[in-house]
């Protein structure tokens, strides 16, 4: 089978396509309601979307989706300068750093530190 030879009316099937789904897209056709579009022209496809959506009842494009709460972002971001002494200091705010008790201090020392036994040599 010959390839269909393209003439300058007729547009390559891929770019009618891409054009039929433009066209629906913008009224708010799914792709496969705008693969029923009819015509050659971005004219006439815009028609023809207009006039089945308005068959649908569709109105127009469909609304975005509504923002996240909070977006994808912490509540510590970016409400102040991005830089990494920022973030040290608002870790220093939330984390305050204690004293250690004296019975801590004592539990930190090294037991093997000092000498408690003595090497005979023979």
């Amino acid at each position: 089978m010959e390839p269909n030879p393209q003439t300058p009316e007729q547009p390559h099937p891929a770019v009618l396509e891409l054009a039929r789904i433009r066209a629906g897209m913008a009224v708010g056709l799914s792709v496969e309601q705008s693969a029923r579009l009819q015509g050659a022209t971005d004219e006439e496809l815009t028609a023809d979307a207009q006039a089945f959506a308005a068959e649908l009842g569709l109105t127009g494009p469909p609304a975005p989706p509504a923002p996240r709460s909070g977006g994808s972002r912490g509540p510590d971001v970016g409400n102040g300068a991005g830089t990494v002494a920022a973030g040290a200091e608002r870790f220093r705010t939330k984390h305050p750093q204690r004293e250690p008790r004296p019975d801590e201090q004592q539990r930190r020392t090294n037991p093997f530190q000092e000498r408690t036994y003595t090497m005979e040599n023979r």
